[in-house]
């Protein structure tokens, strides 16, 4: 049974896991803020170019509307509104004449808001498009800025997924929180948008790292019949999270309080996050057996199961796992054997199709959907067909691919090799009904 008979004698699923679920689903509850934030922080509120005559005090004339102000200072656009992004280079006095034509108003020279614009506050005291003027000419800037947060997950899912498999997923949560939390906070101070874009790619690059390590050590952690449940749940916080951050836009109006509120806890987790243990699984096939019981007995003795010192030893632990797991301790794989090995060629293809070493390469491939998701709602103004056609088909697609082509996995323990995935069906349905039949009752 491997890995999974250790596991349950040290107690199944118990308090540990509480605890742990508990712990990690607090970044799950704020990796959806960051992700979303510039929804709300780099809204684009209603402006138009900043005048004389209607926004230097000392030039405004008293016996005049602000309607006829705005008037005789902007000019209309397409939808017939004051345009947002021009001005007439000369107050037009002669408007005001009720005589006057649409042929003389449309002759009136304009020119870009060269002296800046003003901003309708009333939704937002402050955002990142008014903070540095993100509008008319400099409006592809926020695509830009989005842009290159989508890169930074997309960096970070390569290096973190390599250095989940090298280094450890406890390591990986606990100093991404830490590079999330500092290069978060430190939005607010900077100086202009090309530093704040390079703080919000250092955001991302830790929250690729975040995401993995946090469903991988819950995963690994938990017993077969009980995983299911414990990823419901994890994928439940997402949502939340989601729906929270629009009532936390909705009490903070400034983008700096925004971006402070969403950073910040990711210190508190940093700090709170010491206590998680390793994953034991990794520790096994890594070749650390002795790191891995001494892992396994911490979590024994928070489930309550005193008598584990005794039951998990070198000797267990040898006797349970299975000889390719050992032997997989000599040799350490590489991202290359998603594609030299015929079953993870397959099953890689068909999941970057769809949008979790492996984990980090095939979040790699759905950030880049995430990158090339505005570029096709920008193309929908040549071609207004191209998104719905995109995004309606590609997922009819993938359910039939991912229906005729993947396993079944529930209630089939995790593989730990790559023998383990070539073992067949027949081994995968033993283990299944030996999970069952040791899955611990405890809890």
């Amino acid at each position: 049974m491997a890995f999974e008979e250790l596991l349950a004698r040290a107690g199944g699923v118990g308090l540990f896991q509480v605890l742990q679920i508990c712990t990690l689903l607090l970044p799950a509850l704020l990796v959806p803020f960051h992700i979303l934030l510039e929804n709300f922080s780099a809204a684009v509120p209603d402006h138009r170019c900043w005048t004389h005559v209607l926004d230097n005090s000392s030039e405004v004339p008293t016996n005049l509307t602000r309607e006829a102000l705005l008037a005789i200072s902007i000019p209309l656009g397409p939808n017939l509104q004051p345009d947002q992004c021009r001005r007439f280079r000369h107050p037009q006095w002669q408007f005001l004449d009720p005589n006057a034509t649409a042929a003389n108003k449309s002759e009136a020279a304009t020119e870009p808001c060269v002296d800046g614009w003003v901003y309708d506050h009333s939704t937002f005291t402050s955002t990142v498009v008014t903070r540095w003027d993100l509008v008319c000419s400099s409006q592809s800037l926020k695509a830009l800025g989005q842009a290159i947060f989508m890169t930074g997950t997309l960096a970070g899912a390569f290096v973190w997924g390599f250095l989940s498999h090298r280094l450890g997923r406890k390591p990986m949560l606990v100093w991404c929180c830490l590079k999330v939390a500092v290069a978060g906070a430190g939005a607010i101070l900077a100086p202009n948008f090309f530093i704040y874009c390079g703080l919000r790619f250092l955001s991302a690059f830790g929250l690729a790292g975040i995401i993995m390590a946090q469903a991988t050590l819950m995963a690994e952690w938990t017993t077969i019949r009980r995983r299911d449940v414990t990823m419901t749940i994890l994928g439940c916080t997402y949502s939340t999270g989601q729906m929270a951050l629009a009532g936390l836009a909705l009490a903070l109006r400034d983008w700096r309080n925004l971006q402070l509120a969403v950073s910040i806890p990711f210190l508190a987790i940093f700090l709170l996050s010491w206590w998680l243990p390793e994953s034991a699984r990794w520790l096994i096939t890594t070749g650390q057996p002795e790191k891995a019981l001494q892992e396994l007995q911490k979590v024994a003795r928070i489930n309550g199961h005193k008598e584990a010192k005794q039951m998990l030893t070198i000797e267990v632990s040898q006797e349970n796992m299975s000889n390719r797991v050992l032997s997989a301790t000599e040799t350490q794989g590489s991202v290359l054997d998603l594609f030299r090995v015929p079953v993870l060629f397959q099953r890689t293809c068909v999941i970057a199709l769809v949008k979790m070493a492996a984990d980090g390469f095939l979040q790699s491939v759905g950030r880049l959907g995430s990158i090339t998701g505005p570029l096709i709602k920008m193309a929908s103004q040549a071609l207004p067909l191209i998104p719905p056609l995109t995004y309606g088909a590609f997922p009819i697609a993938s359910s039939l691919v991912l229906l005729f082509s993947l396993p079944e996995t529930q209630g089939i323990p995790l593989p730990d090799t790559i023998q383990d995935l070539e073992g067949g069906s027949s081994t995968a349905k033993g283990n299944q009904q030996e999970g069952v039949i040791m899955e611990s009752t405890w809890f």
